[in-house]
């Protein structure tokens, strides 16, 4: 499931909204765009960090019902549902805010913002592809955000892998 409706277009937003939405994204060329940096990127990181963890901890809490109350420790039979259970939070949190609007509130807050190479909107999939590569590049000591300093996009392993790009909308009206 994309997360758009027929003909790839957002579903909370009136006809027009979508066509001026669209347009705004992938009119400007790519000489007039400006690329979110690595430090921009890792700011936004820790303010979404803050919002998943409390996000994680109303998880468990629903998740310890279901073990009587009490902390589902490693052994358990219910811990590796539990993982996955945390994990599939986790991607909802991501996957809804890039693809609604291509920005987590930290991403907001920093000012920059998810997008397809051509300026549409991510669909559900990308979401997962950039999800899953994000987690490699963060137990890789974080290789795949330190690529962003070596290329001119500034494009992350999870950014080449999804066909996106970050943009930094400081320089934008």
């Amino acid at each position: 499931m994309s997360g758009y409706c027929a003909g790839g277009q957002h579903p909370g937003l009136l006809n027009e909204q979508r066509s001026e939405h669209d347009a705004n994204m992938s009119e400007k060329n790519d000489s007039s765009i400006q690329y979110a940096g690595l430090f921009r990127r890792l700011l936004a990181i820790v303010y979404d960090l803050f919002l998943l963890i409390a996000l994680l901890f109303v998880a468990t809490a629903v998740a310890m019902i279901f073990n009587q109350g009490n902390a589902i420790e490693p052994g358990q039979p219910l811990y590796p549902y539990y993982l996955v259970y945390l994990l599939t939070v986790s991607f909802a949190f991501f996957g809804w805010f890039w693809t609604h609007g291509g920005q987590t509130l930290g991403m907001k807050t920093w000012k920059i913002r998810l997008q397809q190479t051509d300026g549409k909107r991510i669909s559900w999939w990308l979401a997962l592809i950039r999800f899953f590569i994000a987690i490699l590049s963060w137990s890789l000591f974080g290789a795949g955000f330190l690529w962003s300093l070596f290329q001119s996009q500034k494009r992350t392993w999870h950014d080449i892998a999804s066909n996106c790009l970050m943009i930094d909308l400081r320089t934008e009206n």
